[in-house]
């Protein structure tokens, strides 16, 4: 890889050699096969997939274009027990990806942690589910957590050692117009720097607002949630002898929005709470102390409480101490033991004691938050109505977060896009092994047919999920929980829908279904025999059935 910027007198350094700073003539556009305008994960990988082909390798010029420092990423890095708040859960079905591609050797295993176990409840009812790899065959682990940037600097690592693609860093896209006449209509693509690419495939990994979208005229629907997601880095003490280790990752339904605690290392996870937007803000401008203790109670409060405490907390309570009484005064009311685990502020738990029986059901208690990791963003659901351009549009892709914005409840944003990249590049070594243009309409609906169907079912599953789990109406809070413990209590159905999820090698060629996306449309089922939540999810039980006889006992 030869990385092209604008000249700096501070530019840094490489992993493995320096940047070689150029610029491009503007007199004359650069012919490229592939111009992919994004250095996010997606794009990145998009690149990697097919410099790891032979025949994209040896046939295919790809140029990257990316507005922001990628050598900044190149050079990332962080002490052993500080991480970036900014997470994925990586399913099995990713990761093969990223091993078939020769990306995953180069990502910092020590910077992963394996996820074994999942448990996620009602914060209502209390109704709960608990998924364990164990039941999955072949496989000892549901997904792999990391940081983002350490999968962004894996794939700058491994196309470093590609010179086949060019990256152009530091340099944003100003315009994309369609060139008339002698190449076919090709997208010309041009830069900040001066420089003019034509491009015989346009591709946009260029996330939500993504200028790719916008010049091949690709209309999107969607709409924004009332919610926000917070997310920090958070410390905890680690699990005692008697306890699992920090391998499970934690859940909560609560109406305001879910609060996810996810494990980076025995002694740090990561928070995603998702709630609304005015607790959110007060959320975010709380000081650390506060939010430890807000952390621990939305995990173990009931949900009367909780908005109690956010209440105190919007009408001005915002001292360490007078959350820290409020949170004892309710604990103390709903008859909670102080040595309960769902006791904190009152909790009479010592590290490395005897845990309470209840110990596993719930997240070790937060004791600080990592400096500067509190941060806020608002959440949206957004879906191109079409992957491919035509027409004036013609000869673009749209991959990743270009392509489809999802929740994050379920954390399958990057699964699904990397899932984009595994599909296009799959795609385009197959026009180039028949003699085909790999610009073509014809040689990219392949893509199309096999990824929108797939990421706009797990959106909709997703969605549902949030709106379901956002009523208090007892209808809904009755079905939806016995939905939920009759799955608990199958396991053969629960194993098939973490190998639906992408959490077992076998089903390698499975979408990046999220446990979560799936097990809505079991509950479903539970939801329309009640026939109190009738049209609000759609029924999966039939097909979820046959799916766990094919792929648990090996016939329909």
């Amino acid at each position: 890889m030869a990385f092209f910027a604008k000249p700096r007198s501070s530019t840094r350094l490489g992993y493995r050699r320096r940047l070689f700073l150029r610029s491009f003539s503007s007199e004359h556009a650069r012919d490229n096969d592939i111009v992919i305008v994004g250095g996010g994960p997606a794009g990145l990988a998009l690149a990697a997939a097919l410099a790891a082909n032979p025949i994209a390798k040896n046939s295919l010029k790809i140029t990257l274009v990316e507005g922001g420092d990628l050598s900044k990423i190149q050079d990332w890095g962080m002490p052993p027990n500080a991480y970036s708040n900014r997470v994925s859960s990586i399913t099995h079905t990713t990761q093969h990806f990223l091993n078939r591609i020769g990306i995953w050797d180069y990502v910092e295993h020590a910077r992963t942690n394996p996820i074994h176990q999942m448990q996620v409840w009602d914060g209502v009812s209390g109704a709960r589910i608990t998924f364990d790899a164990s039941v999955i065959p072949e496989s000892s682990e549901m997904a792999r957590m990391t940081e983002n940037l350490n999968l962004q600097r894996a794939l700058l690592r491994k196309l470093s050692d590609t010179p086949s693609v060019q990256v152009i860093h530091s340099v944003k896209v100003e315009s994309i117009q369609r060139e008339a006449g002698d190449h076919n209509d090709w997208p010309l693509v041009h830069l900040s720097n001066g420089a003019t690419l034509r491009a015989r495939l346009l591709v946009g990994a260029d996330g939500f607002n993504s200028p790719v979208r916008s010049f091949a005229g690709i209309s999107s629907y969607g709409w924004s949630y009332d919610t926000q997601a917070v997310v920090a880095t958070l410390n905890h003490a680690p699990r005692g002898p008697f306890q699992v280790p920090n391998n499970t990752a934690y859940q909560r339904f609560l109406p305001t929005g879910p609060i996810a605690f996810l494990p980076l290392s025995p002694c740090t996870s990561s928070l995603v709470w998702s709630t609304k937007p005015h607790l959110a803000a007060a959320l975010n401008k709380s000081s650390p102390g506060v939010l430890e203790q807000l952390i621990n109670a939305a995990f173990r409060l009931p949900e009367p409480s909780l908005q109690y405490i956010y209440k105190r907390l919007l009408e001005g309570t915002k001292s360490n101490e007078e959350i820290k009484e409020e949170i004892m005064f309710r604990e103390r009311s709903d008859g909670i033991s102080s040595h309960s685990a769902y006791a904190s502020a009152t909790s009479m738990l010592s590290d490395g004691g005897i845990p309470p029986d209840d110990a596993d059901a719930l997240p070790p208690l937060v004791t600080s938050i990592q400096q500067g990791t509190t941060a806020s963003f608002p959440l949206r659901y957004n879906h191109a109505e079409s992957y491919i351009g035509e027409g004036a549009g013609s000869r673009t892709v749209l991959v990743g977060d270009a392509a489809h914005t999802v929740h994050p409840l379920a954390g399958q944003g990057l699964n699904l896009g990397l899932g984009d990249v595994d599909a296009l590049s799959r795609c385009i070594i197959q026009a180039l092994r028949h003699g085909g243009d790999i610009g073509s309409y014809t040689a990219l609906i392949p893509y199309a047919r096999e990824r929108y169907f797939e990421n706009h079912k797990v959106m909709s599953a997703v969605d549902k999920l949030h709106k379901v789990y956002s009523s208090t109406a007892q209808p809904v809070v009755w079905a939806r929980s016995v939905g939920l413990e009759v799955i608990n209590e199958l396991d053969s159905v629960k194993a098939a829908l973490m190998m639906n999820a992408g959490a077992s090698s076998r089903l390698q060629n499975a979408s990046g279904w999220d446990l979560f996306a799936k097990s809505i449309e079991s509950l479903a089922g539970a939801a329309s025999t009640s026939k109190m939540v009738s049209g609000m999810i759609g029924a999966g039980m039939q097909e979820l059935a046959k799916n766990a006889g094919q792929r648990i006992f090996g016939r329909p």
